[in-house]
Order: structure tokens, then C-alpha cells, then sequence
């Protein structure tokens, strides 16, 4: 009996064992209060109810989110965002899921979820600056800071050289920025009324955006004076003429030569053949003048040519003309004949150089532009050293009585002539070497004759393909 007794008490005291552990895991396990402790990025939640929690959270992000950014930069700009138009964005969804552990699921599941439960937890911050980069624009950054201008260069009437320095502006650093703001973005969800009022300012960090052209790269081309000068006169010139050297000096204008390059006028000419065209003038048609396109061309080559042996520059291609010209001495022109003459010099002063050609008045003047020992220059001389005759062509003429003449044109003389240049340092000649050795072709006395029937009339000459120069050859 008393065995029997010991059981039951047993039993009994078993079952409300059982009992009590029931009744403190469904009590414990479906608590609607966050376990104590638990803080969520500062905030103590400890013992707060779990829905309460919920809509505070949503509440505390967006006023995370809503919070000033006033950003400051150069010149007193400033502009005021909020975190969430900067691109930031506040979540916790860690924390979430781990309060649905304690809500969801059995008994046990949830008995288990508050046991692990964590005491701290952090939110999680997402930054996506392309959303800033939208308000701090381009277009803002110009606004706000203009654009870098470059450098200028500028050469007078009076032949000075003006240099006017570059001006930079800023553009933002991003990826300096984006460190700053990650740095200040608040992590903690303190109370409501912490946040109100709060705000969050930052100096823009800037880098400093240089022009495509500086000072100091202008001034390192080395375009420091006018190197030389040299003009002719266009005298008796015509209207087409004129207007054709003009064309050809516009072209020639402003040509900038890098060390080392090699000016090229067949290039020029082509330029002031496809912006200006070319008006009727004289031209040279195998050394002797008739009508023709572009007439005087050569005026700008030959009056180049002198600039550039003042200069002390490398003539790569000059002929003389087959006929003297009036506007210089013989032995002293460039001539150009299209595709087949033409008129180079290379830079060799080691720093840039800039051609000037105006043609002002009457004049034509060449101007260059560079680096030159101020204690050099250049004198050029010509001589001639032999005339040459012309000799007579003969043609048949049965108007005239026989054996009768008639001149129809008279003969001009031809010249050689050789030209020398001397160069002068500190006002003594230091060196002199001839240039060229120049032939200009007498030209023939044309004599009409009637010889009767004679057996030796004169033989035409030989044709050959026209030679057109100080012009442009005819595109029909």
C-alpha cells in the first residue's frame, strides 16, 4: 500500500512538473515584448512591445532619411538636400527577420528565437551617389564654379606679343565626397526628438579643372618676338591680281610650324584655291606672260621666301622664276607652278613659329614669329654674273616683199645670276655661302620673213606641254 501511495505522489508531482515547464515555455515563448537588453543601433527597445517596435522603426528610418545634407562648396555655393535625395537609404531588415522568428512558427521555434535572440543590432546603410550626381550636375558644376578658359595668345598691330593666363574652375571629387558623406551619415536610431532640427553639413571637396590650353604651354612653343619681316609692292597690280595675292596671304595667315615641320605652299595654294578661288591675271605659261587663273601667287611665295632666309630657316624647295619679276631683285623670287614647282622651308629654330601675310595698301608684307638670338641677322645679296643674248626665230611670211622682214617681237636678254647670304652676329659678318645659282632664259627675237620659195624656211618648234606658273592650272 504504501508503495502504491509512493507512485502516485509520484506521478502527481511528475505532472505538475510538466505542467509548470509547459505553462513558463507557452508563457515565456509567446511574450509580445522584445527580450531586455536588446538595443537596436543605440535605440533600447528592452522590454518594448514588438508591434510598437515595428512602426517605430519605419518611423525612426525616415526621419534618418529625411535629414538636411547641406553641402557647402567654393564661392559661398550651397545647396541643401535630403539623405534620401542624396541617395542614401535606412533599413533593418536583419532586425525584421529576426523578430518574425519570435512571432512565427511553433512553440518551440519561438521559444528558441527569443533564447538566441540577439541583445545588439545595427541597420543596414545603402549609399548610391549616382542619385547626387543628378543634383551636382554638369550643368550645376558650370553654374556654379564656370568653366576652365584657355590661354590666349595674342599678337598686336604693332607686332607685341599679349599672353593672357588660362582661368580654371572645379568640378566635384566623387569619389571624395562619397567617403565624406559615408563618414557623416548618422547610424544610430536615437529618439524622434533627437532628429528634429538635426542636420548634416560638408565642405565639397573639388578638384581643380585646368583648360585644354595653359600659359605655360603657350610660352613653351617659344613665340617670343617677330623673328623677321619683309615686304614687296604690288605696284601697277590689277584688280584680279590683287585680289588672288590677297587670297594667297589669307591662306598663308596664321600658319603655326612646330619644330621640325616643313612648310608646304602647294598647300596654301589649295586652301586659298577652296575658300577664296582665284580671279584672271597674267600668269607664265613656259616663261612667257598670257591670261590665266591666279595670277600673282608667287608674290606671296617669293616675299615668304625672303622672310624665311632672314630667319636663318631651311629652304627645302625654291626655284627662280623663268622670267625676273618687278616686285625684287633676280635671284631672289620663289616661283610656283601647280603639281609641279613648289615652294618648302622647314622650321628649324627648335621652338614653334607663326607666319603673318596681310596685304595692306599696296604692300605685301610677311611677318614671322618664333625665337631668334636678338644678335643675329641675315643679309641677302644677288649679282648678275652673265646676260645672255636672245637669239632670233624665224617665221614665214608671204605678205612681205621676198626676202623682206618684219620683227613681230622684240627679244629680251636673259640673266644668271647668283645670290649670297651673310649672317651677322653682334654686327660682324661671321659667314657667307652662296643660296642659288639662277637662270632666267633670254627670250627670243621673233622675226617675220618671205623667202621666196627658199628651200629653208623655218621649222616650227618643237611643242610641249605647257609649265603655268605664278598661277593655278585651269580645271577645264
Amino acid at each position: 500500500m504504501k508503495k502504491k501511495h509512493a507512485a502516485l505522489i509520484t506521478v502527481i508531482g511528475l505532472l505538475l512538473a510538466g505542467s509548470l515547464v509547459a505553462g513558463g515555455l507557452h508563457i515565456y515563448g509567446n511574450q509580445q515584448t522584445l527580450p531586455k537588453g536588446t538595443r537596436l543601433a543605440g535605440w533600447d527597445i528592452g522590454g518594448m512591445d514588438i508591434s510598437e517596435v515595428r512602426r517605430g522603426i519605419a518611423a525612426r528610418l525616415s526621419a534618418l532619411e529625411a535629414v538636411p545634407l547641406i553641402l557647402k562648396a567654393e564661392g559661398n555655393t550651397e545647396m541643401t538636400v535630403t539623405l534620401a535625395q542624396a541617395g542614401t537609404t535606412y533599413e533593418a531588415e536583419a532586425f525584421l527577420r529576426g523578430l518574425k522568428e519570435l512571432t512565427d512558427g511553433g512553440l518551440l521555434h519561438r521559444v528558441q528565437a527569443r533564447r538566441s535572440f540577439a541583445s545588439s543590432w545595427g541597420l543596414g546603410i545603402h549609399l548610391e551617389i549616382k542619385q547626387l550626381q543628378s543634383s551636382l550636375s554638369p550643368a550645376w558644376e558650370r553654374e556654379s564654379f564656370g568653366v576652365p578658359v584657355d590661354a590666349t595668345r595674342r599678337i598686336t598691330g604693332d607686332d607685341q606679343i599679349i599672353y593672357t593666363p588660362e582661368t580654371t574652375s572645379y568640378e566635384v571629387d566623387w569619389h571624395g565626397l562619397e567617403l565624406a558623406l559615408r563618414a557623416a551619415l548618422p547610424t544610430r536610431l536615437s529618439s524622434a526628438e533627437f532628429l528634429t532640427g538635426k542636420s548634416i553639413t560638408l565642405e565639397v571637396p573639388l578638384t581643380v579643372q585646368e583648360p585644354a590650353v595653359t600659359l605655360k604651354a603657350l610660352k613653351d612653343q617659344g613665340i617670343e618676338r617677330k623673328i623677321s619681316q619683309f615686304s614687296t609692292s604690288l605696284g601697277l597690280s590689277g584688280p584680279g591680281r590683287t585680289f588672288n595675292v590677297e587670297a594667297a596671304a589669307k591662306a598663308v595667315n596664321g600658319t603655326m610650324l612646330p619644330p621640325g615641320a616643313v612648310f608646304d605652299y602647294g598647300k596654301a595654294i589649295e586652301k586659298a584655291q577652296a575658300e577664296y578661288g582665284f580671279r584672271e591675271a597674267p600668269v607664265i605659261v613656259n616663261g612667257k606672260l598670257q591670261p590665266g587663273t591666279g595670277g600673282g601667287i608667287c608674290q606671296v611665295s617669293s616675299t615668304l621666301y625672303n622672310a624665311a632666309l632672314r630667319s636663318g630657316l631651311e629652304i627645302v624647295e625654291r626655284r627662280n622664276h623663268s622670267l625676273p619679276v618687278s616686285y625684287l631683285p633676280k635671284g631672289q623670287d620663289a616661283t610656283f607652278s601647280q603639281g609641279y614647282i613648289n615652294f618648302r622651308f622647314r622650321n628649324n629654330t627648335g621652338k614653334y613659329l607663326i607666319i603673318k601675310a596681310a596685304v595692306q595698301g599696296r604692300t605685301l608684307t610677311v611677318k614671322l614669329f618664333g625665337t631668334f638670338p636678338r644678335n643675329v641677322y641675315y643679309s641677302v645679296q644677288s649679282q648678275t654674273v652673265e646676260v645672255l643674248q636672245p637669239a632670233a626665230k624665224y617665221v614665214a611670211d608671204s605678205s612681205l616683199p621676198r626676202g623682206g622682214t618684219r620683227v613681230l617681237q622684240s627679244g629680251k636678254a636673259g640673266y644668271i645670276v647668283e645670290t649670297y647670304i651673310t649672317r651677322f652676329v653682334d654686327g660682324k659678318a661671321v659667314e657667307k655661302k652662296k643660296l642659288s645659282r639662277d637662270v632666267y632664259p633670254a627670250q627670243k627675237q621673233v622675226i617675220a620673213i618671205n623667202r621666196g620659195g627658199m628651200s629653208n624656211a623655218a621649222r616650227p618648234e618643237s611643242l610641249r606641254k605647257p609649265l603655268v606658273e605664278d598661277g593655278v592650272s585651269s580645271s577645264e
